[in-house]
């Protein structure tokens, strides 16, 4: 099995920005730790972060016939893009947000998310272990027959 982890706007900044919300940990390690359990656990992981929409709208896109599933954290962009929601609405394998604060704990225009309802699930306030259980949810939702599951299964 073969997924992609997507990361949004500001995410190459963890460890530098807001350490007492995100941690003291980089996107580096982040990427290091989501190889390992992909090691470990036998599927393959692609690790994507861009802090522009098109980017990752079209890495969303391609995904599709790359991958057998997407772990995102759309950052800021979860609050109000709806070409992001577009793009994992227009395709047909199973994508997870995630969300390594609490995010219900924080502003009040992060409480709202416009992309979730096109996911089949969202983690959120763990830290990385988010990232890590979102692929083995992946996993286990695709069961062995990746090639037959889609994400309105």
């Amino acid at each position: 099995m073969r997924f992609l982890v997507i990361n949004g706007p500001n995410l190459n900044r963890l460890g530098l920005r807001e350490p007492e919300i995100y941690g003291a940990l980089t996107l580096t390690d982040l990427e290091r730790k989501l190889l390992n359990l992909a090691e470990k656990k036998n599927f393959e992981v692609v690790c994507f972060q861009s802090n522009h929409e098109g980017d990752l709208i079209d890495a969303i896109h391609e995904a599709n016939d790359q991958y057998h599933g997407i772990v995102i954290n759309p950052g800021a962009f979860t609050h109000y893009s709806y070409a992001l929601l577009d793009a994992i609405t227009s395709i047909s394998i199973p994508v997870i947000e995630v969300h390594i604060s609490n995010i219900h704990k924080r502003e009040a225009f992060r409480h709202q998310s416009v992309t979730a309802p096109g996911t089949i699930g969202q983690i959120i306030g763990l830290g990385f272990k988010g990232y890590e259980l979102a692929l083995l949810a992946l996993i286990d939702k695709l069961g062995g027959e990746h090639n037959e599951v889609r994400k309105d299964s």
